[in-house]
């Protein structure tokens, strides 16, 4: 996909404090391409040392950018509760093959408020048996909250593992209405 030769990639960040802690935002021209969670000085520092070699470019830090700007604002209103749904471009080449199809069918078919068992995911990709594989999937979403994975569950109600922490995933989930806020 990178056009050698012609204009380099640019690939530009910036970090959102959020209910959730900071989130580290990096968009290419494509689209957003990376959310980090508990984004400090470490793990911002790796995370962009992560892109650089992947997708080949010095990430640049722009909050001003357009793109970033947007998305700053569309994490500010979910955080505050006025905002259901993310409408921003997504750049998905951190993420491909099997992992990809489960996100997107992730990010189309499950909304604000819903939660989906790992296996019924798997099933909606014509993989039943591959709940899993789904649960590795999620692990490896590039762009948590927007893509939502916080909205993947076990079917026996257990609330599943999480990239980001299960306080997080905790948090999410009581903010989108499906778990009570957590008293403490």
């Amino acid at each position: 996909m990178n056009s050698h030769g012609q204009d380099e990639q640019r690939i530009v960040w910036t970090v959102v404090g959020t209910d959730v802690g900071p989130l580290l935002l990096a968009a290419t021209d494509e689209g957003l391409v990376n959310v980090v969670f508990h984004a400090g000085d470490q793990v911002r520092d790796k995370a962009l040392e992560r892109l650089a070699s992947r997708l080949g470019a010095e990430p640049v830090e722009a909050p001003g950018s357009p793109l970033l700007a947007e998305a700053i604002s569309q994490f500010e209103a979910y955080f505050a509760g006025e905002r259901h749904d993310f409408e921003l471009p997504l750049d998905w080449s951190l993420i491909s093959g099997f992992n990809r199809q489960v996100l997107r069918e992730l990010a189309s078919g499950v909304r604000f408020g819903q939660v989906v068992g790992y296996g019924e995911l798997a099933g909606r990709v014509g993989q039943p048996g591959a709940a899993q594989a789904v649960g590795v999937a999620m692990g490896s979403n590039p762009l948590p909250v927007v893509v939502p994975c916080h909205r993947v569950v076990e079917s026996d109600g257990g609330i599943g593992g999480f990239g980001g922490g299960l306080e997080t995933k905790r948090k999410l989930l009581a903010l989108e209405g499906v778990l009570p806020e957590p008293l403490f």
